[in-house]
């Protein structure tokens, strides 16, 4: 299968290259030189496949990227092409290209992703999908090459809105572990003891392990910075406000990821929130 791959950034180029490994042809683009590089390193082929490609798989920022590509997947892409965009982006944004698509032939399945880019690497995602439910239990083989897990969710934003869920409670466990373990610091625990009790708890949910190793060693080297979870936070946000639905510790955890962003730590791993609670209680942040 012929498929052009839009993005490839942390998660773009190890879905890029499992596609490749799995026997499709296929050709990237990004506007990074740099990770141009990095693709060219992994063989895959720098070219505009857009309009030769029977599938367009797009790996975006932000809702910008999303509507700037989605033009030019409705304007160039060929009928009856699919176009599988990954990214996590508002939903209003995404039904924007959806209906732009509908209108040239082009068949759009949003796929969100849930995962960091260790988990990309080792295909080991779960795929959240909306659209057509024909198209995506034709697109199921591919889906596959990316991870064990898949979701049809409905035949329209439904996978934007779950991708948010998702990253609601990823955020609130960011926010949950900085009070914790912030008090526990102050009343004399130590940081090592407090990692090795929580991974042993009730509470030792698989992102609290996977953030373990890492953050016992208060080492903040980032999957996903505080930067991208504040976009993230603002998408929950504003559909929140769309659905009148109050999301009060939502909005707490956001000014903590702000100041998060103020004090330098934008760049850091989103758990750096842990860091601004612990300045504000007078504590070592190292």
């Amino acid at each position: 299968m012929k498929i052009h791959v839009i993005g490839v950034g942390k998660m773009g180029l190890p879905m890029a290259r499992h596609l490749l490994a799995a026997g499709h042809a296929v050709t990237v683009e990004d506007p990074s030189a740099e990770r141009l590089a990095l693709a060219r390193e992994a063989g895959l082929s720098v070219a505009d496949g857009l309009g030769a490609a029977e599938v367009v798989v797009s790996s975006l920022p932000h809702d910008g990227a999303l509507l700037a590509v989605g033009e030019r997947v409705a304007a160039q892409a060929s009928r009856g092409a699919a176009w599988v965009d990954t990214s996590t982006v508002s939903p209003g944004a995404s039904a924007c290209v959806a209906m732009a698509c509908e209108k040239t032939g082009v068949q759009h399945l949003r796929c969100t992703v849930s995962g960091n880019n260790h988990m990309a690497e080792a295909a080991q995602l779960t795929v959240m999908a909306s659209g057509p439910k024909a198209l995506h239990e034709q697109l199921l083989p591919l889906l596959r090459c990316w991870g064990p897990n898949h979701f049809w969710l409905g035949d329209a934003e439904q996978a934007r809105l779950m991708k948010l869920v998702v990253n609601l409670m990823i955020a609130q466990t960011s926010a949950m572990l900085a009070e914790a373990l912030s008090l526990g610091q102050k009343g004399g625990l130590a940081w090592e003891d407090m990692w090795r009790v929580i991974g042993a708890s009730a509470v030792a949910s698989p992102i609290v392990k996977a953030k373990s190793v890492q953050l016992s060693q208060h080492d903040y080297t980032p999957t996903f910075t505080v930067g991208q979870m504040n976009k993230d936070i603002d998408l929950i946000l504003g559909e929140a406000a769309r659905l009148q639905v109050p999301l009060t510790q939502t909005a707490a955890t956001r000014q903590l990821m702000a100041a998060a962003q103020a004090q330098g730590d934008g760049d850091l791993d989103y758990a750096a929130i842990i860091r601004v609670v612990q300045r504000a209680a007078g504590l070592n942040t190292d």
